[in-house]
């Protein structure tokens, strides 16, 4: 008789893997480590998920899928170029403080294999910044942005966003900050990075 998956089981596996593959990276998890962490054995683990590849992924999409309806939601509204700037800075950064591990793992996973994202892109709701791209070419030529290309402003928007996660310990050095500030900085920079990059582009 064919074993039915319990939602709860796989909800306490995924949880378990994040924590997992948070602390160590893919390459040093272990499923048995997981399974013990899920508080089940090794055989209910495979089950659930045959290999390690296929847990990591789904652990991925799991927090992709919570933050990518969010950003395609801002980048295909009727919003101005600027209030996009704003809401997806706002909507990313604190979406991140309560994912943390987040951009490490799209970091290890696209070094590791970058393969991957093509299958994210199939998905529903995947970020697509056809509509940015056709509003940026429309504000500059109207003359309120500089001329700038949709592809560079996008890129400028995720750098400033995803490089203060991926590289905490090292700003946390460089700026000699614990912890505490640490994390006020993350929270002002909603408004400072969406001021920096507005104001680099306004045509005043």
């Amino acid at each position: 008789m064919k074993k039915i998956k319990d939602k709860n089981t796989e909800e306490q596996i995924l949880v378990a893997a994040k924590n997992v593959f948070q602390a160590k990276g893919m390459d040093g998890s272990r499923m048995q480590e997981i399974a013990d962490k899920a508080g089940i054995n090794k055989a209910m683990l495979h089950y659930y998920y045959r290999s390690k590849q296929l847990l990591f992924e789904a652990v991925f999409k799991n927090a992709f899928s919570l933050l990518a309806p969010q950003l395609n939601a801002v980048l295909n509204d009727d919003s101005s170029v600027e209030n996009k700037i704003k809401n997806f800075t706002s909507n990313y950064i604190t979406f991140m403080i309560k994912h943390p591990y987040l951009p490490n793992f799209i970091i290890q996973e696209l070094n590791r294999n970058p393969d991957f994202i093509l299958k994210l892109k199939d998905n529903k709701g995947f970020p697509n910044i056809e509509k940015f791209k056709k509003q940026v070419a429309l504000e500059v030529e109207k003359g309120i942005i500089i001329p700038i290309s949709a592809e560079q402003l996008f890129i400028n928007i995720l750098a400033l966003n995803i490089f203060p996660f991926v590289a905490k310990p090292l700003i946390m050095a460089l700026t000699n900050v614990n912890i505490k500030d640490y994390k006020q900085l993350i929270e002002a920079r909603k408004i400072e990075v969406a001021s920096f990059i507005i104001h680099s582009i306004k045509n005043t």
